[in-house]
């Protein structure tokens, strides 16, 4: 009898930081897979991967989750702070390409910590009036984010949302602020961990600058995750043995403070310090890859 019985919905919290922009039209997919890093040709309908915006020195100007919801339909999950920069900005590339390029203000987004009822991996699954589901975690960190206009979780709930965050960031997602915009190439954010790029498809803003890095140069820097009990601000320097060897790239507080910096692919073993104060590095956990 129980095995007939409903999985019970998981606690839903509000992600108030993130935010969904749609590309619809007959020529939404040719466009995404011109402007963006990552093969958005071979995603199937019906799933979703890691993808970003580059400019054309191949430095990283936005990173989302793209999800294929139509043959003429997808959304960009990016943060709230850079929506509506990003749909400017790329709408000066849309030409005479048949698309419409909007923020969706009326999706929610809410995020559990549990395995999702039907998402798996890159598959995504239609909740119909809960709306669209994605797997947005590990084995062993399981998380479920939902998009749709229906379920609103009620109020805010700092402590959950900021656990998320700092599960982000130990996945090695690294949600930029705006001052970190067009500064890192995809390599040195270690996007390659995820995968949102692609060094194997056609043209796209700045494809040269990765695709050398890749095949006839080797990636000198990396993304590292970093915690100390000690305040951390995004543009810190990293110091080992007294000499500079990173800047902080994001960052979440109140102690324990977790940073993502980036910092050299090859280090000497040493004590690192910000602002002269220890930080511990800890390792990037797996499984958000898509």
């Amino acid at each position: 009898m129980s095995d007939n019985l409903s999985k019970p919905t998981p606690p839903l919290f509000p992600l108030p930081d993130l935010s969904v922009v749609a590309l619809e039209g007959l020529d939404s997919n040719v466009f995404a897979h011109s402007q963006f890093a990552n093969d958005t040709a071979g995603l199937a309908v019906g799933q979703w991967q890691w993808n970003a915006w580059l400019n054309p020195k191949g430095r990283v100007i936005a990173l989302f989750a793209l999800i294929k919801t139509g043959p003429e339909r997808i959304l960009l999950l990016l943060q709230r702070e850079r929506a509506d920069g990003f749909v400017a900005e790329l709408r000066k590339f849309v030409f005479r390409r048949k698309l419409t390029i909007e923020t969706l203000p009326e999706l929610r987004i809410q995020g559990a910590f549990a395995a999702p009822a039907k998402a798996h991996g890159p598959d995504i699954a239609d909740m119909e009036s809960a709306g669209l589901e994605l797997d947005f975690g590990s084995a062993e960190h399981p998380r479920m984010l939902r998009i749709g206009a229906t379920r609103l979780a009620l109020g805010e709930d700092v402590h959950m949302q900021q656990r998320w965050t700092r599960l982000d960031m130990s996945f090695g997602l690294p949600w930029l602020p705006e001052s970190q915009y067009g500064q890192w190439t995809p390599q040195q954010l270690s996007l390659q961990r995820l995968p949102a790029f692609s060094v194997q498809k056609g043209c796209y803003p700045g494809q040269e600058i990765v695709a050398r890095t890749h095949f006839l140069g080797k990636v000198k820097r990396e993304l590292a995750h970093l915690r100390t009990n000690d305040p951390v601000a995004v543009g810190d320097r990293v110091m080992q043995n007294d000499i500079d060897i990173g800047e902080v790239v994001c960052v979440i507080g109140p102690s324990p403070w977790q940073a993502l910096a980036v910092v050299p692919a090859e280090r000497e073993p040493g004590e690192w310090r910000i602002g002269g104060r220890a930080v511990t590095e800890l390792p990037l956990l797996p499984g958000l890859e898509r």
